[in-house]
């Protein structure tokens, strides 16, 4: 393909938008309109998963050992579970640190009356932490299996109610994610089609004179594809000030929920954002052209 060419198409692209300037508009508006919520609805998911990773990683399984069992029983046990691939940390308890920190959460200056005495002698455990909560229940299968192992803590409850949110975010996501882009496709086909037809006669002597194919369709490819950059790069920057306004403000507003609410770092967001985004903006704009092109304009 010559240059000369390329231009041409181009500068034809160009002059599509400037020639349907209402219905470029409101294609760019609404792609910008869709690409914003799916910015938004991604942060929000994005910050909600990322909370939720935060609680799972603080729920731990606590294995308690059988009477009498010896340390090296102990240790062997650990190294089992240890090699277990849904175990993240394992943490090892010992009967005295147990008893430090239940006199610290639960008796405080009531803790002076036990003058030595170690109540939760012979209470030594492992505390296990999952790389995902879904696999706790295979998890305590296995542990109760292990020989020495008295029994098994585990939040089961919890650990149900974080799988059954990540699963219910996962398909809420892809639903919202479909209709937005088939919307935006629909806008995209609907511009390129007044094009096609206000520009008919045109395009007839076109053929007449001898144009390729290429000639004929590809500006009205090139304008669904200019349409969707910048309808993808306006939603980028306003949602940019957006989520740190919204950050700032949470974190000033709810300072004492500081510890619970820990948003991802903007950067985090908008490094997956920004090419998600242009790249979302150049596919609607390229699947939205291209095949209105192929029905409406036989040639």
């Amino acid at each position: 393909m010559r240059i000369s060419t390329l231009f041409y198409t181009l500068k034809q692209g160009f002059k599509n938008i400037l020639r349907n300037k209402t219905f470029s508009l409101a294609s760019i508006a609404t792609i910008g309109a869709c690409i914003f919520l799916f910015s938004l609805f991604y942060a929000v998911v994005a910050n909600f998963q990322h909370m939720v990773s935060e609680a799972q990683s603080n729920i731990a399984v606590v294995v308690r050992f059988d009477p009498d069992i010896s340390d090296s029983q102990i240790q062997e046990i650990g190294n089992l579970i240890r090699a277990r691939v849904e175990v993240s940390k394992v943490t090892f308890i010992s009967e005295e640190e147990a008893w430090e920190t239940f006199k610290e959460d639960y008796l405080g200056e009531y803790a002076d009356g036990f003058d030595g005495d170690n109540p939760l002698e012979g209470e030594s455990n492992y505390e296990v932490f999952l790389n995902d909560v879904s696999m706790q229940k295979s998890l305590v299968t296995y542990l109760e299996s292990i020989d020495g192992v008295r029994d098994v803590v585990r939040s089961e409850m919890v650990a149900n109610t974080l799988s059954s949110v990540n699963s219910l975010i996962g398909y809420v996501s892809l639903g919202i994610i479909f209709i937005l882009l088939a919307v935006s496709i629909f806008l995209i086909s609907n511009t390129v089609s007044i094009g096609i037809t206000v520009r008919k006669e045109e395009i007839g002597i076109m053929k007449l004179i001898g144009a390729t194919d290429f000639v004929v369709r590809a500006p009205f490819v090139i304008e669904g594809i200019l349409i969707g950059i910048i309808g993808s790069l306006i939603p980028i920057g306003v949602s940019y000030i957006l989520y740190n306004n919204v950050i700032e403000y949470t974190l000033l507003e709810f300072s004492t929920l500081s510890n619970l609410l820990q948003f991802l770092p903007v950067q985090d967001i908008f490094a997956f954002l920004v090419p998600i985004n242009v790249s979302l903006g150049v596919g609607i704009g390229f699947l939205g052209s291209f095949f209105t092109v192929r029905k409406h304009l036989k040639v």
